[in-house]
């Protein structure tokens, strides 16, 4: 059985390469997730399948998570080195932010950015 440690790990990685099939496999059916470059959330596989669509014809990113620690609630802070780069190649944001995951049933159930 896979820990969540691995699920986070996967679910970058198959983020950084755009694979949306393998991302939406650690994804929960009834995922929320933050949309940080619009607001609010994407709800749904569908919803957030067309977020990242159209977020990587504008931008992009590359996320690498750099620590994973449990909260005492059971959620998931991951703190990420975040690259993101506009489609000329341009610089737009580097830095460190943090990532809230709740997690049900073994998936990603819905994530939130933390500010800093």
């Amino acid at each position: 059985m896979d820990t969540p440690q691995h699920l986070i790990r996967q679910a970058y990685a198959a983020f950084n390469s755009r694979d949306l099939p393998a991302i939406l496999s650690t994804l929960h059916p009834q995922v929320r997730w933050s949309r940080a470059w619009e607001g609010g959330y994407a709800t749904g596989h569908d919803e957030v399948r067309t977020y990242w669509q159209r977020q990587w014809q504008q931008l992009d990113p590359h996320v690498d998570p750099t620590h994973i620690r449990e909260l005492p609630d059971g959620r998931l802070e991951v703190m990420v080195q975040q690259v993101v780069k506009d489609k000329q190649g341009n610089l737009v944001f580097e830095g460190s932010v943090t990532h809230v995951y709740t997690l049900q049933e073994g998936l990603l159930l819905q994530m939130d950015i933390e500010p800093r």
